[in-house]
């Protein structure tokens, strides 16, 4: 809440290393929107239509490239990071995951005040920063918490875009309260309970 940064604690559930093999894994990430490959030389459409080279070049590991198509591109970047049957879970994070017992430590979070029960997610730090823009940063105005909206309404599902979970943080960012944190935690002991894969 408020942008500040604490340390979260969680039962391991990957493999050593794993944060090592995430820039691997960026093209099996769930939260990843189709793109085509675009020639490096190619314009943007202000510079099409003007029938001119490229008004805004911007030198990118010694080559030319439009900076509105860079822009674009990082903008469709996926925010977040989840994948399907992620190699980086040993067996027993499995286990963990599914029975979400690797969040029990978080308890101490709550006891400390870094977190609520209800909130939403802490991120880590690399998906933190991605939403500190003027659309996305509502989602910090509620607490972090063990659980929370995106939680209940669409934990498991696959077809989850990472726009629509910031659209859930911030709904419940404008309209976080005690009735709503109790309806979120008796809908928690559902979801808790459902497998998921991801």
């Amino acid at each position: 809440m408020g942008f500040r940064i604490f340390n979260m604690y969680k039962f391991r559930t990957m493999s050593t290393g794993a944060d090592k093999l995430l820039a691997g894994m960026a093209s099996q990430n769930m939260y990843n929107k189709a793109t085509e490959e675009k020639p490096a030389d190619e314009l943007c459409e202000q510079c099409k239509l003007a029938h001119l080279p490229c008004q805004r070049p911007l030198f990118l590991d010694q080559k030319q490239i439009c900076e509105t198509l860079y822009q674009q591109e990082q903008q469709a970047k996926a925010m977040f990071s989840k994948f399907k049957e992620d190699p980086r879970v040993t067996r027993l994070g499995k286990i963990l995951r599914n029975t979400s017992i690797d969040e029990l430590p978080q308890l101490y979070n709550i006891l400390r005040g870094d977190m609520s029960f209800v909130g939403n997610r802490p991120l880590p730090l690399y998906e933190a920063e991605k939403l500190t823009n003027i659309g996305y940063a509502r989602r910090f105005a509620a607490p972090a918490g063990l659980t929370g909206l995106w939680q209940v309404t669409k934990r498991g599902k696959a077809k989850v875009s990472d726009l629509e979970r910031i659209q859930l943080d911030v709904l419940y960012a404008k309209r976080f309260s005690l009735r709503t944190d109790m309806l979120i935690l008796l809908r928690t002991l559902k979801a808790v309970w459902q497998k998921e894969n991801v």
